[in-house]
């Protein structure tokens, strides 16, 4: 979603031209009116018994950080989303995108510090760092299973979310039932080669002299400042290595808007926490190879990547999945997908969720034979 910033831009731009009466109430909706998560009802319109729809503010880290729970049944398994970035809440989007989840999961939505509405203008820098993540994750998981007496999560990452949850899972499977990773980050700064490698690949083949001219300017990596990074991730999203097909960060944008957890102030929060994070946490990212530390683990592990991904590519997800030792390991492939497998194929998504990854954390399937580490 790095072309945030210029579609912000052309968002503003739009409501200089709208008559007073229509400001003032795109100001009473900036406010925050209107923002709710609707409860699960029956046909009758009452209550489901057990269930939950609630968005909520949890002290983690010492910050207070915006946190939804949404589930037909309180008693289903826990699976807390790891968002991207960082600093891209993404909970509106699986709202949209993939609310079948919550038929056969507590799904928790968490808006990371410095993301949404857990961006604050006075969280202290020098605590975003992966460190204090992996440390605000592990006091999620313990406040949740906790309140809904349970005894382990399954962790869904996606992007940079799936760094986080590699790390946590590698650390805490103890507290993990299964972790799913989505455009798995493996080895950022080989990553980051490939990117820029085929942007400016693609570049050239179509004839693209702006970009050329643009990125052989900025030069491969590492990225200094972080508009360097931000200018060729905008190259690889137009040239369809973010989203395949007709899916874009716009389109993404408006249905955020679109969903009853969010207005126009969260927006705006979404641009400021990007930002933030990014330039405090991009530093130790871009150096992240999960490759060389994070081979073992003690709990099934579910790679989802998008074949066209070249943001985060997938190749790279793909060699780092052969390496790995797991009780049971399965890499799923989505042909019409970039970096969005979630957003760009949900049925699928929501399919491989419910109908695999469910069974297998309820004990209702078993773990294949494990597989041996691969070459």
């Amino acid at each position: 979603m790095d072309n945030f910033h210029k579609i912000l831009k052309q968002i503003s731009a739009s409501f200089v031209s709208l008559n007073r009466a229509a400001a003032l109430a795109l100001l009473l909706l900036a406010t925050g009116c209107g923002i709710h998560t609707a409860p699960f009802t029956d046909a009758e319109g009452r209550m489901i018994p057990g269930s939950i729809a609630s968005m909520e503010t949890l002290a983690i880290g010492g910050v207070q950080q915006s946190v939804w729970f949404r589930g037909v049944s309180q008693a289903n398994p826990i699976l807390i989303l790891l968002h991207g970035g960082p600093g891209i809440s993404e909970s509106t989007l699986f709202r949209h995108f993939n609310p079948a989840l919550e038929q056969h999961f507590l799904v928790v939505y968490w808006e990371q510090r410095g993301a949404g509405r857990s961006y604050h203008a006075d969280i202290p820098p020098a605590s975003m760092t992966i460190g204090r993540f992996v440390s605000d994750l592990d006091e999620l998981v313990a406040q949740v299973t906790r309140r809904f007496g349970q005894d382990k999560v399954v962790l869904l990452g996606h992007s940079w979310g799936s760094a986080l949850g590699a790390i946590y899972t590698a650390r805490h499977p103890q507290k993990v039932a299964a972790y799913v990773g989505v455009a798995q980050i493996a080895d950022m700064p080989h990553g980051d080669q490939l990117s820029y490698g085929f942007a400016l690949a693609e570049a050239k083949r179509r004839g693209n002299t702006e970009a050329v001219s643009e990125l052989e300017e900025i030069g491969p990596p590492p990225y200094s400042p972080i508009d360097e990074r931000l200018a060729v991730g905008n190259w690889v999203e137009r040239f369809g290595g973010v989203f395949h097909a007709s899916l874009s960060t716009g389109k993404l944008i408006w249905a955020a808007l679109g969903t009853d957890e969010a207005n126009l102030i969260d927006l705006v929060k979404f641009g400021q926490g990007n930002r933030f994070s990014l330039e405090l946490l991009d530093p130790e990212i871009s150096r992240l190879d999960l490759t060389q530390q994070y081979r073992s683990f003690d709990v099934p592990i579910f790679f989802l990547l998008g074949r066209y991904d070249r943001h985060v590519p997938a190749e790279l997800a793909a060699r780092y999945f052969d390496t790995i030792t797991a009780p049971c390991k399965q890499l799923v492939w989505f042909e019409q997908s970039a970096h969005n497998p979630p957003f760009e194929e949900p049925d699928k998504f929501n399919q491989l969720l419910t109908g695999q990854v469910l069974p297998l954390v309820q004990g209702r399937a078993s773990c294949p034979k494990p597989m041996l580490k691969g070459p």
